[in-house]
């Protein structure tokens, strides 16, 4: 895949809320928020939905997320929305937080439509920063740990655990958590095969570098230079 093939790659930041953990035992997505990015920029264009779930939901649920029983009872069901849902995330690779629990729900729901369709993984490629932060900081952490880490929990109002709301901002913190990525492969440049994704390593064997050192008319020269600036007003830090 070419440098341009990858900057052209969508992404959709993508997040649920649900009625409970385990659809297993006849839990249900309330909640779908997705927000569009292409080359690392967010887009503009977004998905959102909130789903009647045919099901109560517990008063500890409810005070996660802030969907009351009573809001979604007019809300389309996921049979109603479940075309456009697709149509939206087909062929893209999805960012997740915890990709486990989000496509298990929507697995779910996929295999409960009357037509059949296809399951998550058939249509989209998944990329899970909960496991993304295990390899960077050795245990995996809450959005809410990497948006304070990367300094842009401010950014998105989370009075709620929202799904759009919670998508925004995992969009925010993965393009922190893989700008190093990024910044290598636009330095990587033309490998010897002409793979520019190559990291070119230095040969351990190589001559060391020489190391000139300044003369003592430079030297001189230099304090000379610090002076005058000092006398001017200004504290030059070449000093210190």
């Amino acid at each position: 895949m070419s440098n341009i093939e990858k900057k052209d790659e969508r992404l959709i930041i993508l997040d649920t809320e649900t009625t409970g953990i385990n659809p297993r035992e006849g839990h249900r997505i309330v909640e779908i928020g997705c927000v569009e990015m292409v080359n690392r920029q967010l887009t503009g264009r977004n998905y959102h939905v909130y789903i009647n779930p045919l099901i109560m939901m517990e008063q500890e649920v409810i005070d996660i997320h802030g969907l009351t029983n009573e809001f979604l009872q007019d809300k389309p069901i996921f049979s109603q929305v479940a075309d456009d849902f697709i149509k939206f995330i087909d062929g893209a690779e999805l960012v997740i937080h915890n990709a486990k629990f989000d496509v298990g729900f929507m697995d779910h729901e996929f295999s409960m439509l009357t037509k059949k369709v296809p399951m998550t993984y058939d249509m989209c490629t998944v990329i899970d920063t909960l496991k993304v932060s295990k390899d960077e900081f050795g245990s995996p952490k809450t959005l809410d740990y990497l948006a304070k880490f990367y300094k842009v929990d401010k950014l998105v109002d989370r009075t709620y655990h929202g799904a759009l709301i919670d998508a925004q901002l995992l969009a925010f913190v993965y393009v922190e958590m893989t700008r190093k990525q990024a910044a290598f492969n636009l330095l990587a440049g033309d490998g010897e095969n002409g793979n520019s994704d190559e990291i070119r390593r230095l040969d351990p064997n190589r001559s060391k570098l020489k190391v000139i050192g300044a003369t003592a008319d430079e030297l001189i020269a230099h304090q000379e230079r610090l002076a005058i600036i000092k006398e001017k007003g200004s504290s030059p830090i070449w000093g210190k």
